[in-house]
């Protein structure tokens, strides 16, 4: 039987337990009341964004590290063999005013290869806001419903379920919901050279109104 992913609770016991902290040590460390940290390390609790990266912060660590297992061998291997297992109940939910992103295979560190399937909501390009940009490539395949997509060097396209779009992600974008639809699901295939590019796409969506 594969094991399980690890859960942030899993992740956070795992990390205090390295330090060699009981919980009202990481308490303080953190400045989260113990209550809390003890129901999240049992995963009855979880948190959000602007929680998850204070957290990182008195931790001296990057947003992505909180979700990744700790690299015993960092030595680099000809085959790394990973494999992970996605699944929607052991996803990261990132919620943002258009969307809400679940992030997949979170437990791998280092992914230059970054799969989120995405909730949309927006149905205006007002209501979206400005087109977002970040670093690498992406490919976007409507798992349901059906969007529009706008770019800034190209004229809008209508995807239906079981269409996709593979674009420069440098070049400015938005999924909106095409008319008469009400909510879109997207699987989204991110890409870069960048190894924190997690860290990215997670700080571009607190600009975006990520709650």
């Amino acid at each position: 039987m594969s094991p399980k992913s690890p859960t942030l609770g899993t992740l956070l016991r795992g990390l205090r337990t390295r330090q060699g902290w009981t919980l009202k040590e990481m308490s303080e460390h953190t400045e989260i009341p113990l209550s809390t940290l003890s129901k999240i390390e049992h995963d009855r609790l979880t948190l959000t964004y602007d929680k998850l990266q204070h957290l990182a912060q008195r931790l001296n660590l990057r947003m992505s590290e909180l979700f990744s297992e700790p690299d015993l061998d960092s030595a680099p291997k000809p085959v790394t063999a990973r494999r992970s297992l996605g699944s929607l109940d052991k996803a990261l939910r990132v919620q943002t005013d258009n969307y809400d992103y679940y992030y997949l295979c979170t437990e791998l560190r280092r992914k230059r290869m970054i799969p989120i399937l995405t909730k949309v909501r927006a149905k205006t390009t007002a209501e979206f806001g400005e087109l977002v940009r970040h670093p690498g490539e992406e490919y976007v395949h409507v798992m349901e419903g059906r969007i529009q997509v706008h770019t800034e060097f190209y004229d809008p396209v209508v995807l239906e379920t079981g269409q996709g779009i593979y674009i420069d992600s440098q070049m400015g974008h938005a999924y909106i919901v095409d008319t008469g639809c009400e909510e879109a699901v997207l699987l989204a295939v991110c890409a870069s050279a960048d190894e924190d590019l997690m860290e990215s796409l997670i700080t571009l969506h607190e600009q975006e109104g990520g709650v």
